[in-house]
């Protein structure tokens, strides 16, 4: 395994950081409230990041989710790019690709996904879906919907049509969320059998990167804040409790990047990913849970503030706990792969 960035990669990743950086400010954030920046999503799509993930891979989109979750940057970035480019480019037919890839590339068109759970929504013989879910992120801002049917097939529904409806919902998260009801809307399948879990796959891992950057972000922002606060003449930092709760809250950061990277180079290098999909999330979950929270508690009563930019890393990291299944289910759902001998 390596996990070395190619040019490329390293190259967006570097332009990312720099755009998350210079405009995912906590002043930005904080005028924000819980929709999405259209400032930033327009200078993402200027730079060309979304339309570059097909080159760099799911890697490169984990590289690039790590450092909006770094910022918290309040965009579609990381859902479009799963459930609407990869989705797309990796299951798409010729046709689809064609007509549906280039708003993608350059931002016009932002898709989000209505998973995990099959069953809520029900199509017919024709591909007319019915039924609603509860929430998705992102749809608020999107074009396009991936929702996966009864039987499990991932469908691409047009927002526009008449009979999909949004009603907002807020989350932990400032998602720009809503409820999706569909009344005989129209979805064109994307892909065949096994696209679904793909794409579960698939997001499992880039939500694995994101919350690893929300995490670092929260980390960084604990070792400023103890560095500079001082408590009976010296910094909080050199207190040993200080250090080993934030080394602790290091080691997860580096558990959750660590797993997501390889479940990444595995599926894009072809190998077998389904276990590695589910321990990254798994580690996004349980370890993610802890490292916020520990960020949340180095900051002593600042951390209690709602206005202070710790605690939007503390709701980003719960919400991410439990989007796309928590622990519990994760690891129950690992056991079960592991048992049966589903190792692909």
């Amino acid at each position: 395994m390596d996990f070395t960035p190619t040019e490329e990669q390293a190259a967006a990743q570097e332009l990312a950081a720099t755009i998350f950086g210079d405009l995912a400010t906590h002043e930005r954030l904080a005028a924000a409230g819980t929709g999405t920046d259209a400032e930033l999503w327009k200078a993402l799509c200027a730079a060309g990041l979304p339309g570059a993930v097909e080159e760099i891979g799911l890697l490169g989109l984990v590289l690039l989710a790590e450092e909006q979750g770094r910022t918290t940057a309040q965009v579609p970035f990381a859902a479009s790019g799963v459930f609407g480019l990869l989705a797309v480019a990796r299951h798409g037919t010729e046709e689809q690709r064609e007509r549906l890839l280039p708003g993608l590339r350059d931002g016009t068109s932002v898709a989000t996904g209505a998973f995990p759970p099959a069953g809520h929504v029900r199509a017919d013989g024709e591909g007319r879906l019915t039924g609603a879910v509860e929430w998705v992120p992102w749809l608020r801002d999107a074009t396009h919907v991936l929702v996966p049917d009864q039987d499990g097939a991932t469908r691409l529904v047009p927002m526009a049509c008449a009979e999909a409806t949004v009603v907002p919902v807020e989350l932990t998260a400032p998602w720009a969320a809503g409820r999706l009801v569909l009344d005989g809307a129209r979805g064109e399948r994307i892909g065949g059998v096994g696209a679904l879990a793909d794409v579960l796959a698939t997001a499992r891992i880039v939500f694995a990167g994101l919350q690893a950057g929300v995490c670092a972000g929260s980390l960084a922002r604990a070792v400023a804040y103890t560095s500079a606060r001082e408590q009976f003449g010296r910094p909080l930092s050199t207190h040993q409790a200080v250090q080993l709760r934030a080394a602790d809250a290091h080691m997860d950061t580096e558990a959750i990047r660590v797993t997501s990277y390889e479940a990444a180079w595995r599926l894009d290098e072809g190998l077998p990913a389904a276990e590695h999909a589910l321990t990254a999330a798994w580690w996004a979950s349980e370890a993610g849970k802890r490292v916020v929270h520990a960020g949340q508690h180095l900051h002593g009563g600042m951390g209690a503030d709602l206005d202070h930019p710790v605690h939007r890393h503390f709701l980003w990291g719960r919400q991410l706990d439990a989007y796309l299944g928590c622990g519990t289910e994760l690891l129950a759902e690992l056991g079960d792969l592991i048992a049966n001998g589903e190792r692909s």
